[in-house]
């Protein structure tokens, strides 16, 4: 008989990436603290020059940590706005001794709009944002025209925007508002380098049987700032009816 490796973690049978190391080899990944005036820099976060991979609305860390530690030539800061699954994150990303990876307890629109450079961001990455099923709690959703937006801007030029969800509401109206921002494509099938799940709410989903819908498009050469806010202004904010069949499944993730 096999015995199960301690060094490996699993979420629903599924190996966690990574490995954890020996403690001489953990990093440090907490961000604790924002800049107090301007930007985040990131070649003095990171210490070095490389292109930035954000992940907005994290969770537990687990498409970032995997990227990090396949992806040693760019630099990842995950963020979300729960303090406990940040936790769980931070400490995944030290034992795995990976210094091109740092976790904050941020909103996303905030990160953006208040600390990240225009135009300084080779990708972000959103998945599974909460959907919000309370009518009280609607104006909270992320993926909104002055979200993307604020997306669109942050990004180098042709750079790479990722977003999937398994709610069937919060997708059509993904694919109506995205393509106003992005050279924008449903990508079919799961992806290559996770084909059981990029995040733990996706593996959840599809041990589950349900279907997970996923994008990426890269930003609009010929929409500068002004014209994007614009837009943004002019479209329709997302009032879809969520369903409240996935409650029980938000509830596991």
């Amino acid at each position: 008989m096999t015995r199960p490796n301690p060094d490996t973690e699993r979420e629903f049978g599924v190996p966690f990436p990574g490995r954890i190391l020996d403690s001489s080899k953990w990093a440090q990944t907490a961000l604790k603290a924002m800049p107090a005036e301007g930007r985040l820099n990131w070649p003095e976060l990171f210490g070095r020059t490389a292109p930035v991979v954000l992940d907005v609305g994290c969770g537990n860390g687990r498409f970032l940590i995997g990227s990090a530690f396949t992806r040693h030539g760019h630099d990842h800061l995950g963020t979300d706005i729960l303090p406990v699954v940040i936790r769980y994150a931070r400490k995944r990303g030290n034992q795995r001794g990976l210094s091109n990876l740092r976790f904050a307890v941020l909103g996303a629109h905030e990160l953006l709009e208040r600390y990240v450079e225009p135009h300084s961001v080779a990708e972000i990455h959103c998945y599974h944002p909460q959907p919000y099923y309370d009518p009280a709690q609607v104006h909270r959703r992320l993926i909104t025209p002055a979200f993307l937006a604020l997306v669109h801007r942050s990004l180098v030029p042709g750079g790479l925007f990722v977003v999937q969800t398994d709610n069937p509401g919060y997708w059509r109206y993904i694919r109506e508002v995205v393509p106003v921002f992005f050279d924008f494509h449903e990508r079919i099938g799961r992806w290559p380098d996770a084909p059981r799940g990029r995040t733990r709410r996706e593996i959840i989903a599809l041990k589950k049987q349900l279907p997970v819908f996923r994008g990426h498009g890269t930003t609009k050469a010929d929409l500068g700032e002004d014209e994007a806010l614009k837009l943004a202004e002019s479209l329709p904010p997302p009032t879809f009816d969520a369903d409240r069949r996935l409650r029980d499944l938000d509830r596991l993730a």
